[in-house]
């Protein structure tokens, strides 16, 4: 893609509204680790490319330094799949070869990103965080009215909580360096579309560093 059709990103500043917290969304074994098994579809390469694992690193200390909520989001089924949708060309794979299965390595979330003791991780069964969770709960409890988008994929996962989350009227921040799709050209087209309804920026522009000097 040609740096003129390159979706605008957010230049300098953090303003985040009143509240914001960060997603980190399905950073899990199965996805982004060299042994998941869709690891091959592209995801665990694009993620080791683009350092996306170490921008979300430097997300979630930031915004731990900064007070701000960090809250995981992981897609998985329980082990008798009764929450897995057959209708679903996402998720066929998933009960045949015993992929996402909940309380298992699988859907763990990478180990570089580890939860905090007391940071709530929700699980869900569809492409939607949204979709019959409690994230919206705890986004209402704690009066949250921004959300920092990161996490895999750009073109399934982040729209789809992008689009989500800005019909519940939160504003929206997509970490762009700290999202990937399955190929680079997937994940720019992506932002392309997300840039229509959320902010388009990085790591460094929308959290302020851990530590100062």
């Amino acid at each position: 893609m040609s740096k003129d059709q390159q979706p605008e990103r957010e230049q300098g500043g953090r303003e985040q509204g009143g509240r914001p917290a960060l997603l980190v969304l399905d950073l899990i074994n199965e996805i982004v680790h060299p042994d998941g098994k869709y690891a091959a579809d592209g995801y665990y390469a694009e993620a080791r490319d683009r350092g996306v694992i170490e921008h979300t690193a430097e997300a979630i200390a930031r915004a731990r330094a900064a007070g701000i909520p960090v809250i995981y989001v992981v897609v998985g089924f329980s082990d008798n799949y009764a929450q897995w949708p057959a209708s679903s060309p996402v998720f066929e794979k998933a009960k045949a070869d015993e992929r996402l299965l909940l309380g298992t390595w699988a859907t763990q979330v990478h180990e570089a990103l580890a939860p905090a003791p007391g940071e709530p991780v929700v699980a869900k069964h569809r492409i939607s965080p949204f979709h019959g969770t409690n994230l919206e709960v705890l986004l209402r409890t704690q009066e949250i009215d921004t959300l920092l988008l990161t996490g895999v994929s750009t073109e399934l996962v982040v729209l789809t909580t992008a689009q989500a989350a800005h019909d519940r009227d939160y504003r929206v921040r997509v970490l762009e360096d700290a999202t990937l799709a399955g190929d680079a050209e997937i994940h720019e087209a992506a932002l392309k579309v997300l840039s229509r309804i959320a902010t388009v920026t990085t790591v460094a522009d929308a959290l302020p560093p851990a530590t100062r000097e």
